[in-house]
């Protein structure tokens, strides 16, 4: 099940720990500081769990302007948010500067709950709507909901659970597979346990009993036991909030802002190269060799900013830089930062770590920005595998990947592509001249899609033997050519995923199943088709010479024409399929004898009427199996 981080944002005393506590029955205030004045200052974490099953954690921020250094400690490993502004006093500047944070982190899903609902009439409730949608025009809550709530009589909170649920179902999941990394935001000790931690595990995954390394310090520990909300487990992944108990730390040799990794992971530096964007709306225009505060996962240094191709950075404007810090750090390439004014402390940008461990660069040179411009795109492969996973939804062919990938080569592309192949990372479908490549992530999702329609289908339809093809093509490949679309559904009938039967798909284990009353009746029918081999009986007839319900017989012959017992001429007319082949195979020989036939002596053949052997050629025809020239039947 998807792991999913939602986190509150908002001014203070617009109402996040209340509403949390409306929505959970937890309260997320644990200082006694925080209960006395009423604020929160501390982080806060809960869960609770949604209509859907899952279980969201949550991660409760101060909203007072002098505790947003811990309010970016939280925000760097949540997955949505739940953006609060007070109905009696709308948007307030530390809404405007958690909304910065927020979109600077890349956080891309998010609700507005707009709190205090009761505190005013319906006017002023619409007048700062109207004034939400203009302060998040142009950012990533443009198109979020806004949900009016009051957590004081529960208006609204069935609604904004039941968004938070939807919002959690289209997240993007976090990576099991990567690096374990978890950056600490909580030490304290448990008598007869120890040193405890927690924090977001951001990436990969955590089992008890393994060798562990606390960065920047590189000082290795053991993983004693784990909890996720509130339970002991064996393995923690990413998207989760975790406790994790650590063997001989002692207090004061780990800390908030340190990180929890892989062993050998990740080297200590004081140095990063980077791509810095200002916002535009900053007060301040960046010099070279400004001092800076530097937050990074959990973490809070100063820094100075070294600007590599320019005097100044202003705002809106983004540039190559080189931090240099005061303190060391333990970072990865492409992780997010966010900067600060040293005083006053103000949000003014922040950006992409593209490389953790540069040499001290000097300033104005061509080639270290054309370095940092490569290490920005990715390394050739890393783009084009980066390409395919966000683009094969799209279906791209090979001249459109080399043409997306920039500055790559064909015979490039094609050692990259290879390498991909044969590491089962890429598959690669031709059709003509063309060949179009999909990522193995984009096949899993459709697998997935294919198996959960299917599975609703025979559900709905048991006596039918599958879905058109053509349905199913659109329900899955939206836009895609039906030639290809083709070639994709028989690379999952290969797999053993679906199972193709002339125009229909099924799942591949999927087989028609009567009740005992069906079964009746499919005999019946068999039988009298059998007996009446050439001159096959109506339907409604067959039902009332053996007193058989119409209805049920309808639903028994239509699931043994998708079946290939029976073949449907026409809609009054189907043959048993033993007395279709017969009849094809009587057809063949009399022509390949005589060159051709007539209806008359196809009819005389049979043994049946002049109705039944012009159905069974027109039949022929339409699926070339002859050709008609005037009054005769050639083969096709």
């Amino acid at each position: 099940m998807k792991n999913v981080i939602i986190g509150t944002a908002g001014h203070i005393d617009h109402g996040k720990t209340t509403l949390i506590k409306a929505l959970t029955g937890r309260d997320t205030d644990r200082l006694r500081e925080e209960k006395e004045r009423g604020i929160s200052i501390e982080l806060g974490f809960t869960y609770f769990d949604l209509p859907s099953g899952r279980r969201a954690g949550i991660i409760d921020v101060p909203g007072h302007e002098r505790f947003i250094k811990n309010m970016l400690a939280g925000a760097g490993g949540i997955d949505a948010v739940i953006l609060v502004i007070a109905a009696d006093e709308g948007v307030m500047p530390q809404t405007r500067e958690h909304l910065n944070i927020l979109s600077l982190l890349k956080v891309k899903k998010g609700i507005i709950a707009l709190t205090k609902k009761d505190m005013v009439d319906q006017e002023w409730l619409e007048m700062v709507i109207e004034q939400i949608r203009e302060e998040t025009a142009d950012t990533f809550l443009e198109d979020a909901k806004i949900i009016p709530v009051s957590s004081v009589n529960g208006e609204g909170l069935k609604e904004l659970i039941s968004e938070v649920d939807s919002v959690t179902e289209i997240v993007e999941e976090k990576d099991s597979q990567k690096v374990f990394r978890l950056p600490v935001d909580r030490v304290f000790t448990i008598t007869g346990f120890g040193t405890v931690v927690t924090g977001t595990l951001v990436s990969g995954s955590i089992n008890e009993g393994d060798r562990i390394e606390i960065y920047p310090r590189k000082i290795e520990t053991r993983v004693r036991s784990i909890q996720v909300h509130e339970k002991n487990v064996k393995t923690a992944y990413a998207g989760q909030r975790v406790a994790i108990n650590i063997a001989n730390i002692k207090l004061d040799e780990i800390r908030r802002g340190d990180i929890l990794g892989q062993s050998g992971r990740m080297e200590p530096t004081m140095m990063l190269d980077a791509r810095l964007e200002i916002l535009k709306d900053a007060d301040k225009t960046i010099d070279n060799r400004d001092r800076l505060r530097f937050y990074h996962g959990t973490s809070e240094i100063m820094c100075r900013v070294v600007l590599l191709d320019r005097e100044e950075l202003k705002p809106g404007e983004s540039a190559f830089v080189q931090l240099r810090l005061e303190e060391e750090t333990a970072c990865m390439k492409g992780d997010r930062f966010v900067i600060r004014t040293y005083s006053p402390m103000l949000t003014i940008g922040g950006g992409t770590i593209l490389e953790p461990n540069p040499p001290k660069r000097k300033r104005f040179r061509k080639e270290v920005i054309e370095e940092l411009r490569i290490k920005e795109q990715g390394n050739p492969a890393e783009v084009v595998e980066r390409y395919l996973i966000q683009n094969s939804d799209k279906y791209p062919e090979r001249k459109t990947i080399i043409k997306a990938a920039g500055n790559i080569t064909s015979e490039l592309y094609d050692k990259i592509a290879a390498e991909l192949l044969e590491n089962n990372r890429i598959k690669e479908f031709r059709l003509g001249d063309e060949v179009y490549i999909l990522h193995a992530r984009y096949l899993k999702d459709v697998e997935t899609k294919l198996k959960e329609l299917l599975e609703s289908y025979h559900r709905r339809n048991p006596l039918k033997n599958g879905i058109s093809k053509e349905e199913l093509r659109t329900k899955v490949f939206e836009g895609m050519k039906p030639k290809l679309s083709d070639l994709v559904f028989g690379y999952f009938e290969t797999c053993g995923i679906i199972r193709l039967e002339n125009q229909y798909a099924a799942l591949s284990g999927f087989k028609v199943q009567f009740n005992k009353q069906q079964e009746h009746i499919r005999d019946t029918i068999l039988r009298e088709f059998k007996k009446n081999r050439f001159n096959p009986p109506r339907l409604s007839e067959l039902a009332a010479a053996n007193r058989l319900n119409i209805n049920q017989c309808q639903e028994v012959y239509i699931a043994l024409i998708e079946m290939g017992e029976l073949v449907k001429l026409d809609e009054d007319i189907a043959f048993s399929k033993d007395a279709y082949s017969e009849a094809v195979e009587l057809l063949r020989k009399h022509i390949k004898e005589n060159g051709a036939i007539q209806l008359g002596q196809f009819r005389d053949l049979l043994g049946t009427s002049r109705k039944y052997a012009m159905a069974l050629l027109d039949y022929f025809d339409q699926n070339k199996i002859t050709k008609r020239i005037g009054d005769n039947r050639v083969l096709f």
